[in-house]
């Protein structure tokens, strides 16, 4: 990094990604080895030792300088779980000497200190992560727990939807399940644990979701809140329609595109005046796009998904921002990443959804609908999927 570098980032002032710290500031593993977790549990940042509250150069010492340095390698090593490796640089500006410490987002999420404390960046600040459904959300990220996987405590087998389940099972294996579970002798809860659906007892996230006959009741937070606006104002409190739809996977996947379908237009383009037009939104686009927002949520967020219409626009709004390092970008040019892989693996069988598992979802629907806008706010951890209407 150049002086002329250093001193515009200085002038920026502390944020989520740089941080001023002095040379007596630094002199705790424990504290230091905080700020190394916060950023590489983050998106990465700078240290800038030397430098004052204000932003204003107070410089180092050469000792200063080999007692951060040795503190920095010590604390990176065995303070940090696991370890990192931050990159440091001494950049001199007016004569005083800068420190600036290069903590990289990790790849190895999520990481705690000595304590076992996970800490994450908060504006300038750090925050220490307790939240049980943020520290199962951290762990997701690292693909060591997924949320469909994880039981759902107070279910049983006897909260299945058995016709649906029996149904699904006929397609998928080409038999019935009473003849299967009665030539195997094994009990449905058996079954359950066998398929990935259960664990023990208990059903997990992805069995209720999929064959649940009526999931709302352990997880009342799942379901789809959707409304048709008059106007263009998401705070307007006019509306056309409004349906809190409930059920399983299924259903919920049904009475989205039932609700889209009624409230959408159909335009005669060029068909004639007694034939039906064709829907102001290409169909395949809103499968492509409900399919997506129900299997890609994030499940460890405890909120419905909303389906919002407005004159101009629909918007599509799913809890969790894009996981990892996956951007919009990405997405559009095919790229995709399975956070609830149960679920999706699920939903190729059976005709359980029109999924077909090979990420081309987004794909098909920007075919569809070019002027699609994809949007992953991380602030508010949400994906949303902005699809234009036509005929305003």
């Amino acid at each position: 990094m150049e002086a002329i570098e250093l001193i515009e980032l200085i002038s920026r002032g502390e944020d989520s990604r740089t941080q001023f710290k002095q040379s007596q500031d630094v002199t705790n593993a424990k504290s230091l080895a905080g700020e190394m977790v916060a950023f590489a549990n983050s998106k990465g940042g700078r240290i800038l030792i030397g430098v004052d509250d204000t932003g204003s150069v107070i410089g180092l010492s050469p000792g200063d300088i080999r007692r951060i340095n040795q503190l920095i390698s010590s604390t990176a090593t065995d303070c940090v779980r696991p370890s990192i490796n931050p990159e440091t640089e001494n950049i001199s500006v007016g004569g005083l000497l800068v420190m600036v410490v290069t903590v990289p987002e990790g790849i190895s999420k999520p990481y705690a200190d000595n304590d076992g404390v996970f800490w994450v960046k908060s504006g300038a600040n750090k925050r220490r992560v307790t939240s049980r459904e943020e520290v199962q959300r951290m762990l997701q990220s690292a693909d060591l727990v997924h949320a469909d996987e994880v039981p759902v405590g107070g279910t049983t087998s006897g909260d299945m939807d058995l016709k649906h389940f029996r149904t699904f099972f006929k397609k998928q294996y080409k038999k019935s399940l009473d003849r299967a579970l009665e030539k195997t002798d094994i009990p449905l809860g058996r079954l359950l644990n066998n398929l990935g659906l259960a664990r023990g007892e208990t059903l997990n996230l992805a069995g209720l979701m999929l064959f649940g006959s009526n999931p709302q009741i352990h997880r009342p937070a799942f379901v789809i809140k959707a409304v048709s606006f008059v106007g263009n104002d998401p705070a307007g409190d006019k509306y056309r329609d409004s349906q809190d739809i409930e059920g399983c996977l299924r259903d919920l996947y049904k009475g989205t595109i039932s609700f889209l379908t009624r409230n959408l237009r159909r335009l005669q383009d060029e068909k004639g005046f007694n034939t039906e037009g064709n829907l102001e939104v290409p169909l395949p686009a809103l499968e492509e796009l409900v399919v997506n927002m129900l299997l890609h949520r994030d499940y460890f967020i405890s909120a419905p998904c909303r389906v919002l219409l407005f004159d101009n626009r629909i918007e599509l709004i799913s809890p969790g921002a894009l996981p990892n390092n996956l951007t919009v970008e990405n997405i559009r040019n095919g790229v995709s990443v399975i956070r609830n892989p149960l679920i999706a693996s699920f939903a190729t069988k059976g005709n359980e959804l029109p999924y077909r598992g090979i990420g081309t979802g987004i794909l098909r629907a920007l075919s569809a609908v070019p002027a699609l806008e994809l949007e992953s706010d991380h602030e508010r951890n949400l994906f949303i999927a902005r699809i234009p209407r036509r005929g305003q």
